[in-house]
């Protein structure tokens, strides 16, 4: 395996740990206004990832520059070929992140409730069209002799892509649910290990519509069938261990399913980055897109060096802010806040 190769299995491991830590923050901002009914309990929900899910959109960060850097021909023509849907895709990241720091910038009901519909779109929308645009790298959009995109808007909503847009968001939304059956309690982990139950086996079916759509139009290797098949089986067990209040082993499940998506559809992508419809000679491959070989042994170099640090930092993060979440807990925190600062004297 050259560093060409290595370099596209690294892009692969970004976005599907990408998806494995935000898909999660995307489903609890989908379904905040859901599983809390008052004030209190969406803002429950809301801390629940309050410390993690800048730290989370990392990794979509790196995934893009490892693109741009590995792979500047996958890059260009990729980037300029969906250039309205990421264009939709950096306003929904940056409503849902304004969405965070500004709701509580003011009291009125009318002030919150539009931040929270600006989250909830922009939580919706993300995976929707990353999902898209993933689902039709292996089913091809046309591309011209000169690797440059040939099609209109209409050519890059392929019924794959499309299909995989919304399995991305129904796991999402799934992998939130569980989540908040971990990270909270009372009537928000009530209602969002019921909102699970019903999820968990939509979920289960539409992986397996998935895998059976992929292994019908895909060229599937042993390995991507492998991962298919588990990720069936983890959406499969996820009911299980919901019904269990086993929310540790079901949001692992959930993580899996949502790996095993992103992996599949690179695995049967490589050696291509994208297929042309126009013509099987105008796909891009690992190969004709890569960068000089001196530039990705220092990119190899770099990633050995800080990826190990950003896995500790983020490891210890998740440990810091492992406790749930309650409402008392905020009106705790807010009757402190509150409470007025008493001067101790000093002995002069």
């Amino acid at each position: 395996m050259g560093l060409a190769d290595f370099w596209f299995f690294v892009i692969a491991v970004l976005w599907t740990g990408f998806f494995v830590l935000e898909g999660f923050d995307f489903g609890v901002g989908m379904l905040f206004g859901v599983v809390g009914r008052t004030d209190a309990e969406r803002r429950v929900a809301i801390n629940s990832i309050g410390p993690v899910w800048d730290g989370n959109e990392v990794w979509l960060i790196v995934a893009g520059a490892g693109m741009f850097s590995a792979f500047p021909g996958w890059y260009a023509t990729m980037f300029s070929a969906f250039y309205l849907p990421l264009v939709l895709l950096l306003v929904a990241l940056i409503v849902r992140g304004l969405s965070f720091e500004y709701r509580g910038k003011h009291g009125g009901a009318r002030w919150r409730r539009v931040w929270d519909w600006l989250r909830v779109g922009g939580s919706l929308l993300a995976p929707l069209l990353i999902g898209v645009a993933l689902g039709g790298l292996p089913s091809g959009v046309p591309i011209g002799s000169d690797h440059e995109y040939a099609g209109n808007f209409a050519d890059l909503l392929t019924p794959y892509g499309l299909y995989v847009g919304c399995l991305l968001v129904l796991l999402c939304a799934l992998h939130g649910a569980v989540f908040l059956t971990m990270k909270t309690d009372g009537e928000v982990r009530r209602r969002s290990e019921e909102l699970a139950r019903r999820l968990a086996p939509i979920g289960a079916l539409a992986m397996l519509a998935f895998v059976i759509w992929t292994l019908a139009a895909m060229d599937n290797r042993v390995i991507a069938v492998v991962i298919e098949v588990a990720a069936v089986l983890a959406a499969g067990g996820v009911l299980w261990f919901v019904r269990a209040g086993s929310s540790g082993r079901a949001f692992a499940l959930t993580a899996v399913t949502l790996a095993g998506v992103v992996l599949t559809i690179f695995i049967d992508l490589y050696p291509h980055v994208m297929v042309s419809s126009t013509n099987s000679a105008y796909d891009l491959t690992v190969g004709n897109t890569s960068s000089a070989s001196y530039a990705l042994t220092v990119m190899t170099i770099v990633l050995a060096v800080l990826l190990p640090v950003v896995l500790v930092y983020q490891g210890w993060s998740y440990y810091v802010f492992r406790s749930r979440i309650t409402v008392d807990d905020l009106e705790q925190q807010e009757a402190e806040q509150d409470a007025p600062q008493v001067e101790t004297p000093t002995g002069d």
